[in-house]
This record gives C-alpha cells, structure tokens and sequence, in this order.
C-alpha cells in the first residue's frame, strides 16, 4: 500500500522537487525558533530560554571609543558630493581593525562576536553607508570567513593577517549580468589545465557586476564554475561551483571601473576576466574543496544573512526614531510642535515602536549566531523584513520632516537614507525572491517535522521511513486542526505561557493561537498544492509574511524580558505586537482568499469568514500610539538609552548635533515654557508670541526670573537654527570653474 502510494506521489509530484543546489540550500545551517512555527506549537518556555547576548566590554569600548572616532572623522556631505573616502579615513579603518572582526586574534584579528559585529555595523551604517560598506565587505561573506571556515592552514597564515590589517582589500564576485537571485546559474567559467611548467592551473573567464569594493579592491574571491576536462583533480570533468582567489594585476584581470548607486555613494563595479590564470591552491581550501563552492555559500549565508543586511536596515530605523522625536518637538506649526498633532504623532508612534522590535530581533537573532546556530529561515525573514520595514520608516520620517527632509545638504538627516533604501532590498538575494521563494518555499520542507523526512523516504525508495513520516504527519495534522480551531474558540486562553510581564502575556497567548493555525495552513499548502507551490509565489509570500511578523513580534517580547521588562518601554512593545499581529491576520486572510485546489471553495468561504469574525490581531489603537510616540520626544533617560550605539556628533553646528542641542534645551526649558503659556492663558502675558519672545516681559511680570528667561531664550534660538535648511548661491549650485578649468563646489551656508 505504502509502496504504492509512494509510487503515485512521485508520478504526480505531490512534494517539490529539490536540485541539488537547492538540497544544498536545504542542508545548510540550523533549524531554530522557526520550526515551532511551521509545527503549529510555539514552546514559549524554550523560547524565552533562548540567549539574549550584551556586548563584552571590550566590544562596548570599541564602539565607544574607534567608531565614534571614526564617523566624527569626516564629512558626510563631503563624502556624497565628492564620490570619495578621505585617504586618512581609510587608513584609519585599516589601522583600528574595522576590517578584522571576524578573523581570529591568532591572525592578527579582532575575533569579535556575531553581534558585536552586527552592532558596529548597524552603528556605522545608520550614520553614512559609503564607511558602512567598506566595513561591511572585509567582514562579511568573502575571502576572510570563507578562509577562516574552509581555509588550508598555508592560506590562513598567508591570507589573514594581511586582511585583518588592510594590507588586502577584498570584494566577493558572485552576481553576473544572467545570475542575479538565481545565482547558482552563474556562467563565470574555470578551465584546470597543466601549464607549460608543470604546475595544475586554471584558466578563468567571467563577467561580474554589482560587486561592492570591486573597484579598489586588491583580493577578489570569485564564484565560477569549474571544468576539469582531462580530470586532473580527480573529481570529474564538470568539478561544479568553487571560489577562486584573484589578485589584482594578474594578467586578463580587468577592475576599477565604477557603478553608480542610488544613495550613498558607496564603491561598486564590475569585475572582468578574459584568460585570467592563477595556481589551483587559489582555490579556498585547496583541491579538496574545489566544487564546493555552493555549499560553503549556503553555510554561511545561512547564518551571514542575520547579521550585515539587517545590521543597516535596523541602523537606519533607529537613527529614523532617534532624530523624528526630537524633530517633532523641536518644530513648531499653529502654535505647538507638530509632534504634538496626531496624524504626526501616529508615523513617530509607529517608528519608535518598530525600530524597537527590530533591534530585539536583530540582538535576539545574532546571539543564536553566537551560540552556534546558522538559521537560514529565520536569517531570510531578518534580510528581506527588516530592510523593507526600514524603507518604510525613514520614509514615514522623511514625511514628519517634510521640507528640511527634502533640502540636500551638509544639514539634511535622513535624506541619504531614504535615496539609499533601495540597494539593501536588492542585494543578498532580492526582496520580493526572498519573500516569494526562500522563507516559506525552504522553510515549509526545512523546518517542518516530518516534510523533509518523507522527501528524503520517497527519493530514496525508503518504505518503512515513508510510512513511518507519513502517518506521523497525518497524526500531527489532525492535532493540529484540533489544536488550531481549540485556540480560536477560547482566542489562545489555555496556551502555557512562562512567568512573564503580566501586561505582554496576551500576546503570547495571540502569537501562540496564530502558530496553530499557521502550522496547519502550512500541512495544507503542501498536501492540497504541493510541488506546484514554488510557482505560486503570491500565496507563498503571504505564508512568509505570517511567520515573519510572529518571529518579529518574538523579537520586541524577548527584548522586553531580557532588559527587565521596564514599564516605561511598555507602550513600544504593546504597539510593536498589535501591528505584527494585525500585519499576520492579514495575510492569514489573504491566504484563505487565494487558496486554490480541492480545499479552495471551503478556504474562501466558511473559513475564511470564521478568520475574519475573529481575528488574531487588528491594528494599533490611537492611544497607544500616542505613547509609543511619547517613548521618543523628551529627552531623557529613556531616551539615552533607546539611542544606544547610535552615533549621535557632539558637533552641534551641523545637522543632528544642532537639533539634539535644540531638542535637550527645550526638554530642560518645558516647565518654564508651560509657566509662560498659562501665563499667556490668564491673559497676564500677551498672547500669540513663543515663550521665548517674551521672555523679558514674563520676568517682569513675576512669571519667571532672569536665568529662567535666558533659558527660555537660548532654548528658542537653538530651536530656529535647528529647523534651518541648506542655502547655497548661484556658484555654489552649479559649481564655479577654478583657474585650471576645473569645476568646484562650496560649502553650503546656512540660511
């Protein structure tokens, strides 16, 4: 019987098919909090189990100490006007180490842990991605972690040292002009031949594009195909996908040219090969490793996509959230700071709270990192979300804003942010293929219980595995329809739930409740669709959105634990769980109304109605928001520590240094300005002027005194500077030529 049925399953392709790229994908990293879900059962003891990592203190100096030196060195206007790094700032970064993190000390490295590295590069990159990325690439995927993982010992000793002091600049030459998210179709060719001198050698021809630090880089690590016609390996003619070691200025090899990103202007280009020779020991961990190219990829990718991606994305957020408050409070229209205004107050809400989630997520994901777990799933829903939601928040604080955030210039906060948005949602694998294809598409056969077991049976020919998976997986369905449809009858009331912050246990009990159900709609896709599910990437993307705003809202509840569950970071955590909540019912309901097949009529109807009567999650509520958005417009202690390892200058004649001078006077000045106010509403001050136009008056009536005017007065004028633009003259606009000929820019004046 099961023989057969394995028989007709495999005739009908019932479950995917898997290349062997894709077991590759498949085999790599850890399975983590991830498999709970696509279970149906989220063990929340086990959860809260899980590490929440802190900074040792010679990480915490570092970030204290050489990264504010660092981004106080130059600046940013300067860096987007010029298309350049200032010589001094890049042998500062080579001299402190920025490129060495990830290399072992024994190597002349750093050896920072994964979220140390996380955070430098959040802290770099939320400030100016053009320093961000020449960080980024030397401790990322590339020579150094490809050496320190599957190295010869001979190519440690030679390699590392010199990355680890910028003696190498590297780059990694992955995507091709045909092999963009599909990478594993790369056409980049390697031919092994015996040279003329006897030695096993290979010749290279390849076409890369989009290769950050290509242009200046002097060690290049390229993915290739390899080809072993005589065999001279001893693995066959086609040898299959190996990363090969390129020096700059071996003959045939071609860099140097620019792209242009959107943005920031960080160092990008192609990287070209016609006939390019090198010694078969170029390949990363010699022979024995050549053709495994793919699989040291997937490895770490699996954990590496949790750390330099969401790293900026959740920079820039912060950043966002940091300045938006006070921007809020420091401008004024009608009378009041705008933050005051609830259509302002609603995006500043949203941002505070979101920023905050994402930052437990991208702590509580890099820790596991640090414990030894690669979760590619969970790795994937950090790349593709926490970028997007990024977008969408700068974007949210651009609109607060409005005009100083539009005007280019030496003074302009998040406008480099908002134009460099995009290049984070394309690259380490495209957002919408992420979505699509990657979190749901591995996760539903990775992660599952039994999925991968009964693939493995059938492929195999294995009929004791198969009926053994096989009727587990039906027992474990059938519970988890009970499971499920128990939770919606009584919304979660009976789910366990561990000693946790009486105000946030409604909300395990909801994310437990959406588990269930997204377990089961996961038994469903693959029983009722199956093999045909990687073509459906509209359904498949709002499966992804489900699991990946319950493994962000996990994030802001283990945040909230792990730093002593204050009740002044209350309001984020409650707004951060009621929008993930609403964001997953959402696309629950967006799941029941395209799912087609022979369950299609009954998931679109009956329960899809049973979904919407009552629902996991609906949006935030005014209030709410409201004091979310409080959390980031007084500066204070909460405040301080919200901003945490964000760069925040010290200069307060530019740009963020001036508005947080501004924002500290009038949070220092708010009493004295609300004495002034009601002064003015008893009528014994004049109505219709700041308080600090009419300082003077409000001593002499008895409202204040002279320091407190003074106070007021210095609050005022900090607040005028801060809301101040870039004005630049005709010559400075348009540039002037010099005596050689040449065109030259000024710096802007202030208006």
């Amino acid at each position: 019987m099961f023989s057969a049925l394995m028989k007709w399953m495999q005739a009908r392709k019932i479950l995917p098919q898997i290349s062997d790229t894709e077991r590759q994908a498949l085999e790599a990293g850890s399975v983590w909090i991830d498999g709970q879900f696509f279970g149906g059962k989220a063990d929340f003891e086990n959860i809260l189990a899980q590490p929440y990592g802190r900074l040792t203190a010679e990480e915490q100096a570092f970030l204290d100490g050489p990264v504010n030196e660092l981004l106080a060195m130059f600046d940013r206007y300067e860096i987007q006007r010029t298309k350049r790094i200032p010589d001094e700032v890049i042998e500062f970064i080579k001299k402190k180490g920025f490129m060495s993190f990830l290399i072992p000390k024994q190597y002349g490295g750093l050896e920072f842990s994964t979220l140390a590295i996380s955070t430098i590069m959040a802290k770099l990159g939320g400030y100016n991605a053009t320093i961000g990325t020449f960080v980024v690439i030397p401790n990322s995927l590339g020579a150094a972690e490809l050496l320190k993982h599957y190295g010869t010992e001979a190519q440690k000793q030679a390699y590392l040292p010199k990355l680890a002091s910028g003696e190498y600049v590297p780059c990694f030459g992955l995507t091709e002009p045909t092999a963009g998210s599909d990478a594993a179709s790369i056409k980049a060719e390697g031919v092994v031949f015996r040279d003329s001198d006897g030695q096993l050698k290979i010749r290279m021809n390849f076409r890369k594009r989009y290769i950050t630090l290509a242009p200046i880089a002097n060690l290049v690590t390229l993915a290739c195909r390899l080809k072993d016609p005589d065999n001279l390996l001893g693995k066959g003619e086609d040898v299959g996908i190996s990363c090969v070691m390129i020096h700059k200025g071996t003959p045939g090899f071609t860099s140097g040219d620019h792209h242009d990103p959107i943005g920031d202007p960080f160092y990008n280009g192609p990287l070209l090969g016609k006939d390019v020779v090198v010694p078969v020991d170029n390949i990363i961990g010699g022979v024995d490793y050549a053709g495994q190219g793919w699989r040291m990829l997937m490895e770490q990718l699996a954990g590496g996509r949790m750390v330099s991606l969401p790293a900026g994305a959740v920079g820039a957020a912060r950043v966002a959230a940091t300045t938006v408050g006070a921007y809020s409070i420091v401008r004024q229209q009608f009378g009041i700071s705008i933050g005051h205004m609830e259509g302002v107050e609603d995006k500043i809400g949203k941002i505070a709270a979101l920023s905050y989630m994402m930052e437990g997520a991208r702590v509580f994901g890099c820790t596991a990192v640090d414990h030894g777990i690669q979760p590619p799933v969970v790795s994937s829903v950090m790349k593709a979300y926490t970028t997007d939601i990024s977008r969408q928040l700068v974007t949210d604080a651009m609109d607060v804003f409005s005009g100083a955030g539009v005007m280019q210039g030496p003074n302009n906060i998040l406008g480099m942010a908002y134009k460099s948005a995009p290049v984070s949602i394309t690259v380490e694998g495209a957002n919408i293929m992420t979505r699509t294809l990657m979190i749901f598409g591995q996760g539903a056969t990775r992660c599952h219980p039994y999925a991968l077991n009964v693939v493995h049976a059938v492929e195999n020919n294995d009929v004791p595995k198969f009926r053994r998976n096989l009727l587990g997986w039906i027992a474990h369905f059938i519970g988890g329809i009970a499971r499920a449809e128990w939770h919606w009858l009584t919304r979660g009331a009976f789910i366990k739930v561990p000693d946790v912050a009486p105000e946030t246990r409604k909300y395990y009990k909801r994310i437990g409740w959406s588990a269930a159900r997204f377990g089961v709609l996961t038994d469903l896709a693959m029983f009722a669709i199956g093999g045909k599910l990687k073509a459906r990437g509209k359904l498949t993307g709002r499966f992804a959105d489900a699991l990946a705003w319950q493994i962000l809202a996990i994030g802001a509840l283990r945040r909230f634990e792990a730093e002593g569950r204050r009740s002044e970071d209350l309001p984020l955590v409650q707004y951060a769980c009621e929008y993930a909540l609403a964001q997953t019912q959402e696309a629950f309901v967006g799941i029941y109304a395209n799912f087609d097949g022979p369950l299609g009529a009954l998931m679109k109807t009956i329960i899809a109605f049973e979904v919407r009567a009552n629902p996991v999650g609906t949006p935030p509520k005014d209030e709410l928001s409201a004091r979310a958005a409080r959390t980031i417009q007084q500066y204070g202690a909460q405040y301080e520590r919200l901003a945490e390892n964000v760069f925040l200058p010290s200069d307060a004649r530019l740009g963020i240094g001036r508005l947080l001078r501004a924002f500290k006077l009038i949070s220092q000045t708010q009493d004295l300005h609300e004495r002034v106010v009601q002064a003015q509403r008893a009528r014994k001050l004049p109505r219709g002027h700041a308080p600090g136009e009419i300082a003077d008056q409000a001593v002499q009536a008895g409202v204040i005194n002279a320091k407190e005017a003074q106070q007021l007065k210095d609050a005022l004028a900090a607040r005028l500077e801060a809301i101040e633009v870039d004005v630049f003259t005709p010559e400075q606009y348009f540039g002037v030529i010099n005596d050689q000929g040449g065109v030259e820019y000024r710096m802007a004046a202030n208006g």
